[in-house]
């Protein structure tokens, strides 16, 4: 990516370096939520996604119409240049941020989208561009409801994890990513955007939040994870995937109002299926 163009954004292999405060601070982080109070989390990990949606109903975050910028596959299925009706899957819609600046942009793309929220997803549907010829909306749950049940298996050229797989409990991201690989079509993609290590928000949780290393808790009760790109290869690779893209982004995003600039870390991917994937 240009330099020029995204001023206070670039593509590192590498980490970001901490300032010394920052690494005291992660230092003197050690104590971790209670077991009890993690499995709480986890059990109405769903229940506080839709509480977010319902506090925040479609004004939390904004279109995403960065998307065919960062990403060429999707600009590619967006301008029609692939054969017949390209099939996108997007996992954590949320109430459709980046679904309706894509379906707006392609007048023969379908998408499934998928929510672990039931609010998310009836926000989705409520929408007034919403077509149930082009989007097939449902809730799911990617670590036990099976994607089979509502996609073809092998039907989707391309799936799109924008900042989801960070609120899955570590354990169960290899089930959610495995669940994914199945309706993938043997040539497609995953492209895929989260949190990355050290990211500021990461630094900005007070004593108390740590649920494990890179896994905190919100004060909201939703969960955030900050990946490594090693350890995020290692995920998608152990579900069958293959690494074709994986660097952390980097930028300088300014706060105007308190005129400040934070670094935020983001990591940026794309794995592919083979063409011809081993039998599992």
């Amino acid at each position: 990516m240009s330099h020029t163009d995204y001023p206070f954004q670039a593509t590192s292999s590498g980490l970001r370096e901490l300032t010394e405060v920052e690494k005291r601070k992660l230092a003197d982080d050690k104590q971790v939520v209670s077991e009890f109070k993690q499995n709480k989390l986890e059990k109405e990990a769903q229940r506080n996604w839709d509480l977010f949606y319902k506090r925040n109903s479609v004004n939390f975050f904004k279109d995403r119409h960065w998307t065919t910028r960062e990403f060429e596959e999707l600009a590619g299925i967006t301008e029609g240049s692939t054969s017949g009706t390209p099939v996108l899957l997007e996992v954590g819609c949320g109430v459709g941020n980046a679904l309706y600046p894509l379906i707006a942009e392609s007048k023969h793309l379908y998408v499934h989208a998928c929510d672990f929220s039931p609010r998310a997803v009836q926000f989705v549907k409520d929408n007034a561009a919403y077509d149930p010829q082009r989007i097939n909306a449902f809730q799911c749950d990617l670590t036990k409801d099976d994607l089979v049940a509502h996609i073809p298996e092998c039907n989707v050229d391309v799936v799109t994890m924008l900042f989801v797989l960070s609120a899955v409990h570590p354990d169960k991201m290899i089930e959610a990513l495995q669940n994914v690989y199945k309706v993938v079509r043997p040539g497609g993609c995953v492209l895929f955007r989260d949190y990355g290590l050290y990211d500021h928000a990461m630094l900005r949780f007070a004593k108390g939040h740590k649920l494990m290393d890179n896994f905190y808790v919100r004060q909201d009760g939703t969960r955030a994870y900050y990946f490594t790109k090693e350890f995020l290869n290692q995920l998608f690779v152990s579900a069958g995937f293959k690494e074709s893209t994986n660097d952390y982004v980097l930028r300088q995003t300014v706060n105007k109002k308190e005129g400040i600039s934070v670094p935020r870390v983001f990591v940026q991917a794309k794995f592919t299926k083979s063409d011809h994937p081993p039998h599992r």
